[in-house]
């Protein structure tokens, strides 16, 4: 399940409450104000980790809008959120935040979704540093000088590249040993909090990337870079055990996040390299 997607049921959900009266009779002015309440509701990650896939401030503001409670208006959302499919479970948090966990499944689909577009974007062997300089520093504002071609963590451009390179070699290592990305193979949830994590990072990829914002888009395929440098080790079975079901799911996941850097890169008109 996308942000998009979960931003519509919420937004269906609103719509819903405030229309068969869960919320007890609305006054003239607040059925008028509801017309403009899409544009104001968000739906986005948890400031704290820990606290589920995504939250949102939708009763916050339909509390503004109807004069209720802000809690008993999120009481009201929780419960009818919960039965949505797809949604594993709800919260209420603070002053009337939802926060919300997708079920494993939603993930899976999310995922798989990411790892089919691998093929969209175009990657080379070697990158093509002159160039890749030059348009990494006009997207982040840095100075193209020779920091950002030093092969370290520290460099926020060697680290994306790094990284998409990364997830190439994890396919081809999966290849040489027989198997194949399966989002979700064996009822895998990816919960775990560096899978979760990442995920929440790639959920949040199309949403950043049409802000038109290069600099943030930057930044934010540096913390996908960041999550999948931090599972890649879990991805392939080690020494001579055979692949498990969560070998292929995790390596669907480092598919997704490949994908989601070299789409990333492609935008900012820098190489997403295969080999580094």
């Amino acid at each position: 399940m996308t942000p998009a997607q979960l931003s519509r049921t919420v937004l269906r959900t609103v719509r819903r409450a405030a229309g068969d009266g869960a919320l007890g009779e609305l006054s003239p002015d607040a059925l008028e104000a509801l017309d403009g309440l899409p544009e104001r509701i968000t739906v986005g990650r948890p400031p704290r980790p820990g606290c589920g896939d995504y939250a949102t401030n939708a009763a916050l503001r339909l509390a503004a809008v109807t004069g209720r409670p802000a809690r008993g208006v999120a009481e009201v959302l929780r419960e009818r959120l919960a039965r949505e499919e797809g949604i594993a479970e709800v919260a209420v948090a603070g002053p009337g935040f939802l926060n919300i966990t997708v079920a494993g499944g939603a993930r899976a689909e999310l995922v798989g979704a990411l790892a089919a577009r691998c093929g969209e974007y175009a990657a080379a062997e070697r990158t093509d540093p002159a160039r890749d300089v030059r348009e990494w520093a006009a997207a982040t504002g840095e100075e193209p000088g020779p920091g950002l071609l030093e092969q370290r963590d520290s460099n926020p451009l060697f680290l994306v590249q790094y990284a998409h390179a990364r997830s190439r070699a994890l396919l081809r290592g999966a290849r040489a040993l027989g198997f194949a990305p399966e989002a979700g193979a064996g009822g895998y949830a990816y919960d775990a909090p560096r899978e979760a994590d990442l995920l929440g990072a790639l959920a949040e990829y199309e949403r950043i990337a049409a802000l038109g914002d290069p600099g943030r888009l930057a930044r934010h395929l540096g913390t996908v870079a960041d999550g999948l440098l931090g599972i890649h080790g879990s991805v392939l079975p080690a020494g001579e055990r055979k692949p498990l079901a969560a070998h292929r799911a995790r390596l669907a996941l480092a598919q997704a996040a490949g994908t989601v850097l070299a789409g990333g890169l492609s935008r900012l008109g820098v190489t997403a390299p295969v080999h580094l």
